[in-house]
């Protein structure tokens, strides 16, 4: 691991993307229990892929491009992205 990545992603009711520019990492992506609602991952076919907020869901991905991962849910929610490049 080179470098540290943490991010807070404030959500919206559009997508946006976990990082504005290309960044690879491996990392955990985590739904904050405290959030309204879920939060909806744009799924490979562009469904939307729900995360509960309230089981605090979180999964390791190794090696995206966080870039290429969207995500929408109720204003002001957070995704939380914690790893390394």
């Amino acid at each position: 691991m080179n470098n540290v990545v943490m991010l807070s992603v404030v959500l919206s009711g559009e997508y946006q993307p976990l990082s504005k520019q290309p960044l690879v990492a491996s990392v955990d992506i985590n739904t904050s229990p405290k959030n309204a609602g879920p939060v909806f991952f744009r799924g490979t076919n562009g469904q939307d892929v729900p995360w509960l907020s309230d089981a605090a869901e979180w999964h390791h991905l190794t090696r995206v491009d966080l870039s290429e991962i969207f995500v929408k849910g109720t204003p002001g929610d957070v995704v939380t992205v914690v790893g390394g490049t």
